[in-house]
């Protein structure tokens, strides 16, 4: 089966959960014998994550889509000339330096890229469809119903099944300024009913869905995403001293200000003297104030010293970052659809210490290791983290369980089977 999956890029600039996912799930795809290959869009991703030998094209590329929702002109343009704004070096200096992803001032741009056909890319939706067309897929896949609006062109032109992923849109709609997160909802509803296929990352985001949308039950299908077990592993012997960690994006939403308020407060305790703090999963350009004024606090603090902040995180970074901690904890603020970076932890034997909402109440009915907290403030994370760390036979216990339950509910191979089982139905009608 030939498929096509498209994911936004990210740039590489931050740990994303999204782009993550797409990665691990073509390589698990292709594995199983697929024909998978990794499209991106707007920013380019790595190139040994395409399945091809070269790069996969580019659409919808970040500096075209801008220049296109603000300037009529631009959407008249020869492609020659797109040629040069979609160059990926340049893409990549814009994704570190500007504020292109800024929730805040996407509104209409988001708005937009719904509409499809009748948005103000249309031009980039044409090539994309173009390009399809000369492929020939027997499904395509969207990373997320932001997505939503390349279905009824996909399948007008090609007349092939269209699957499209939810995870996590909730809250980069909410974050849209009025009216356009009110009609980004209404045109979202109307886009995804087009869709051949719904997958979310879990059992909760599903049901926020279905509310938020107004959509059956049975239109949405739940299968959790997996990693590539293999090369996870616990480490040797736990750090020394005691070390806490956080992965994710380093910005005000996934907490890292209450992570970093919950180590003073450990510090000040007798028993934690030593204890290190790791931060890890970059950030983007609109996080770099946020992320001094918490550089700037433990420094006041005189802690400093006693972080690090690990700039790379690609996936063997990564299992370096989390053999080498205690315990891992992203505070986040608002609900989270999948918590990869906890499936992530587990998988290395690490606890994890996170706030009761979202979807980390549905993974530890799977794999209980670690602890759940209540209150998402500083006092409660700090009281949560010092249980953990005041019981070294429960996380020895934990070292064990956590990888030895992974393979049953989050590997990449039975994330791939579920995926192959709905698209062969689909592509079979």
């Amino acid at each position: 089966m030939k498929i096509v999956q498209f994911t936004p890029g990210s740039g590489d600039n931050f740990y994303c959960e999204n782009c993550l996912r797409d990665n691990l799930l073509v390589r698990a795809l292709r594995r199983g014998g697929q024909d998978a290959l990794l499209v991106p869009l707007y920013l380019p991703g790595r190139l040994e994550d395409t399945g091809r030998d070269s790069p996969a094209p580019l659409f919808f590329g970040g500096i075209n889509v801008y220049l296109q929702q603000k300037f009529s002109w631009f959407r008249r343009t020869p492609r020659w000339l797109d040629r040069l704004w979609d160059s990926r070096r340049l893409l990549g200096w814009v994704a570190r330096k500007a504020r292109m992803t800024n929730a805040a001032a996407l509104g209409a741009t988001t708005l937009s890229m719904l509409r499809g056909q009748e948005g103000r890319q249309k031009k980039e939706l044409d090539r994309l469809v173009d390009w399809l067309a000369a492929e020939r897929p027997d499904i395509v896949c969207l990373s997320n119903a932001l997505l939503s609006g390349l279905i009824r062109q996909i399948k007008r032109r090609l007349g092939i099944p269209v699957v499209c992923f939810l995870q996590d849109e909730d809250e980069f709609l909410d974050s849209l300024p009025e009216p356009y997160r009110r009609n980004c909802w209404r045109e979202l509803a109307v886009r995804l009913g087009e869709a051949d296929g719904l997958v979310a990352a879990s059992g909760y985001y599903a049901r926020t869905m279905q509310r938020r949308l107004e959509m059956s039950p049975d239109r949405i299908q739940v299968i959790y995403n997996g990693l590539e077990l293999d090369g996870y592993r616990p480490a040797e012997a736990p750090p020394e001293p005691p070390t806490i960690g956080f992965l994710s994006r380093m910005c005000l939403e996934k907490g890292l200000d209450i992570l970093a308020e919950a180590f003073l407060l450990l510090k000040r305790q007798e028993g934690f003297r030593t204890l290190r703090l790791h931060i890890g999963g970059g950030r983007m350009a609109s996080d770099g104030d946020f992320v001094r004024q918490v550089e700037n606090r433990l420094r006041a603090a005189g802690v400093l010293a006693d972080v690090t902040i690990w700039d790379s995180f690609d996936h063997r970074q990564r299992r370096d970052f989390l053999r080498g901690l205690s315990v891992l904890s992203v505070p986040q603020r608002q609900p989270e659809a999948c918590g990869l970076f906890v499936l992530e932890a587990w998988a290395c034997g690490i606890p994890v210490v996170q706030p009761a909402i979202g979807v980390f109440e549905e993974l530890w009915r799977l794999i209980p290791a670690g602890r759940l907290y209540q209150t998402n403030d500083p006092e409660t994370l700090a009281e949560a983290l010092a249980e953990v760390l005041d019981d070294p036979a429960r996380i020895r216990e934990w070292q064990v369980m956590a990888p030895q339950r992974m393979p049953e509910h989050f590997s990449s191979e039975a994330t791939a089977r579920k995926l192959t089982a709905l698209y062969e139905r689909l592509t079979a009608v």
